[in-house]
């Protein structure tokens, strides 16, 4: 059986990418290895081992185009309404909360806020399947 282990993303700006994930979801370096053009970045947060990993190629002089394929990155978190008003204090400017609901019951609660690069982030309450 396969484990996911990570995802990467490419970002712009080192550290607006390691300031945001740390003060958003307190994802912080757990292992940086640096080669002459690029350099991969593994974030973790506390209780987990699924990192994410943010890959900075040295020469890249403009930020990069998402296009049209990317989805998003999912987090759940205890208390999405705190989390909500931390993202809004940080200056983050999350969406507007969604109660999204499945043949008339609850099925998940969420925002989505972007990081520096554009790319989205759903925010999900701890409930259900988003464990």
């Amino acid at each position: 059986m396969a484990k996911a282990i990570h995802s990467m993303i490419r970002v712009f700006d080192e550290q607006k990418s390691l300031d945001f994930y740390s003060k958003a979801f307190d994802l912080n370096v757990y292992e940086r290895i640096d080669f002459d053009t690029f350099s991969l970045i593994y974030l973790r947060g506390e209780g987990t081992a699924f990192e994410l990993e943010l890959t900075v190629n040295k020469d890249q002089q403009t930020p990069y185009d998402l296009g049209n394929g990317y989805g998003h990155l999912a987090v759940c978190v205890e208390d999405l309404e705190a989390e909500h008003q931390k993202m809004k204090a940080l200056g983050y400017a999350p969406r507007d909360i969604v109660d999204f609901q499945h043949q008339g019951k609850p099925l998940a609660k969420f925002f989505f806020i972007k990081d520096p690069d554009g790319y989205d982030i759903e925010v999900l309450q701890r409930f259900g399947r988003f464990q």
